[in-house]
This record gives structure tokens, sequence and C-alpha cells, in this order.
């Protein structure tokens, strides 16, 4: 039997808003079309949407989601219109839709940053309320993102002194040595990501600044070695590619006044064949002790363009057929 199609209006209150809520020439409308099946023409003020009776609930809610955040002060982009569709799923009647507390918004020079989905929302509150975090995921679910926009707004209200962003820098190994350049200019490329993650929360000369007056330093993890870091924001990224004696060694350098972040992907470990990462040794040493907090993200966490959720999907897919056929007995060899 095919469910009997609808058309249902919603009314903004102000205007002013709708520019930013439909974007231009209507791009913000475009996916929640082809994502619920629906049809959605703006009139003024007032947006009709035709489908399914439940899919025009979900599209005038998401509508209302995307509206509340530009109330709020928050921007709506196109990522973000991807986050409101996928949460809509968990949305019920029962638990209503997903509302973004202060708490869970971070504040840079730049711009203001919210939580996109349940594990980023716990993940901010971790940020602020425990010395030590774990994120845990694959790629582009703002792990470091929102540790580095932790950091820099810690750091402008003066709750640190400085901040010091750190990678190993695995790839370079012994070829390290006959890249050009100074040392400096042989490890910047994979510590790139980082001055990438600074350059959105502060205006180009303020990072430059801050990197000159040692505010905010961003140094391989090599460097760390025989320091004591107090009144900082220590972010260690990628961190599934230490060994255990570097993450023992990072982990023990947390002074005075100071938070830290390691962030990693246990999926992706590009250590030699054999050698355990120090992540996974420290998730299993750390396990049970006060003050710390581990945030896992999943594939349905990841914020970037709906193609890279797909393919971290597929991948994912991919990987546990290969481990169920490892395990099955009867599998051929």
């Amino acid at each position: 039997m095919t469910e009997s199609m609808l058309t249902s209006q919603i009314e903004f209150e102000d205007n002013a808003l709708l520019p930013m809520l439909f974007g231009e020439r209507d791009q913000h409308l475009d996916p929640i079309e082809r994502r619920l099946g629906v049809t959605m023409v703006p009139r003024g003020n007032l947006v009709a949407i035709s489908g399914t009776a439940a899919a025009v609930e979900r599209a005038g809610l998401a509508l209302t989601l995307l509206y509340d955040r530009l109330k709020r002060g928050l921007e709506v982009d196109n990522a973000e219109v991807d986050a409101v569709l996928r949460t809509l799923p968990s949305v019920t009647a029962e638990n209503g839709p997903p509302i973004v507390r202060e708490a869970e918004t971070i504040r840079t020079r730049k711009r203001q940053i919210s939580a996109r989905s349940p594990a980023q929302s716990a993940y901010i509150r971790a940020l602020r309320e425990h010395n030590l975090v774990f994120g845990l995921g694959p790629a582009g679910t703002g792990k470091t993102y929102l540790a580095v926009a932790a950091a820099v707004d810690m750091l402008m209200t003066g709750q640190v002194q400085r901040i010091i962003l750190s990678r190993p820098a695995v790839e370079a190994g012994e070829r390290l040595g006959f890249l050009p350049g100074d040392l400096k200019d042989k490890v910047d490329p994979y510590l790139r990501p980082l001055y990438d993650a600074l350059h959105d929360m502060l205006p180009g000369d303020q990072v430059i600044k801050r990197l000159g007056n040692g505010d905010i330093e961003v140094a391989p993890l090599a460097f760390m070695r025989g320091r004591t870091l107090s009144h900082a924001f220590v972010i260690l990224d990628e961190a599934q590619n230490t060994t255990p004696v570097q993450m023992k060694m990072f982990l023990t350098r947390l002074g005075e006044g100071s938070r830290m972040v390691v962030t990693g992907d246990l999926s992706q470990i590009d250590l030699p064949r054999g050698t355990l990462s120090g992540l996974t040794d420290a998730l299993d040493a750390i396990a049970g002790v006060e003050g710390i907090d581990i945030i896992r993200f999943g594939e349905s966490d990841v914020v970037r363009h709906p193609l890279v959720m797909r393919i971290v999907g597929a991948y994912a897919s991919r990987d546990r057929r290969r481990q169920g056929a490892d395990s099955d007995p009867m599998a051929e060899p």
C-alpha cells in the first residue's frame, strides 16, 4: 500500500536568518530533500514541505534544529546540515531533538564551534572537566580539531599559559636526514594538520605571534623528553603511532595546572609490523585510573564530507568481514 503524500508549512519568525538557513541558492535545502525524499518550497518566511507524513515531520524537525542554531548565534553550513540529518534517526517523541548546551560550545577568536554528535558533546564536556582525555576513533570525527579549539579557548581565557601540540613523525624514520632544510623544515610537514587547525581558530597574525613568543608550540614527540609541562594545554595527535616507551614518556610530562589530550585511531597504525602501539598499551595500563576520561568515536560521528563517512564505513565493514573469516575455523585457507 502506497503511503499518502501531504504538504505542510513551517513559519519562521526572523526573516533575517532565512538566507543563512536556506544557504546560497537553497544549497542547505537540497540535501534535506534528497535524504528525506521531500520537496521544499520557500515563500517569504514560510516553507512548504511535501512528502510522506514521516518524511515531512523529519524535514520540518531538521529545519527547526538548524534555525534554532542560527537564533543562538551559531553558524549553519553544509557540514552542519549533514550532522543534523544524521542525528534525526535517534530523535523520538520520548527523547526529543538533541539540544546543544552552552557547555558543549567552544568559542575561539575566529568562530564558535558546537558539538555535532552525541560523542562530540561528551568529548567537549570531558575536555573541560578532566585533566587527561583520550579521544579515539576514525578520521573526520573532530578529535584533534575540538581539542585544539578547547586549547585555544583556555589560552584566550587565561586558564592555561601555553598550548603544546605534538605528533610522532613516524613516517620520517631513517629518511629524516635526507629531507632538505634544517630540523624544523624536516618535521613541519608531519605537523601541518595541527597548524591548519590553529589557523581555523585564530587570525593568522595571532598564530604567528604566539608561535614566535612561545605561547603556542608545535613540536614532534621526541622534543617532549625530559620536560615537565606545567600550566599548559598539551595535545598528542596520531598517538597510535607511538611506541609504549614514547607514550609513557609523554603521559608523565603532565605538570601542575595542565590539561592533556591524546587522540588516535587504532585502525590506522603505521608502526613497523609487530610493534605494539603505545596507545593500545596505554589504554590497557590506565584502565580505571581516576581523573582520566576516554571518549570513543564511531563511523556515525564523522563530520567531514558525507562521502568520508561512507568510506570509513566501507573500510570498517571490510575489516570486520576479514576478522570474521580469520576466526572461522571452517573458512578456506
